[in-house]
């Protein structure tokens, strides 16, 4: 049995924010920016560390210029 808090579509989700960050080019700081976070706040969620939630997520929709679906789907 895994120990793994995260589901596999939770990953995918991860997965899926961190590809459209890079796909519109913002590094990591950029978005921490803008987000008034430190780097490490995006590199903990990117990585697993840190747990998404929804009102993130919807912050996130809005800075890489998707909807939430994209990440749910």
């Amino acid at each position: 049995m895994s120990k793994s808090v995260y589901t596999k579509d939770y990953k995918e989700i991860i997965n899926r924010l961190k590809q459209a960050r890079i796909e519109i080019g913002l590094s990591q700081q950029a978005v921490a920016d803008k987000l008034g976070k430190p780097q490490s706040y995006i590199s903990k969620i990117e990585s697993g560390e840190r747990r998404l939630d929804v009102a993130e997520m919807k912050k996130f929709s809005e800075i890489y210029r998707k909807s939430v679906d994209y990440f749910l789907k």
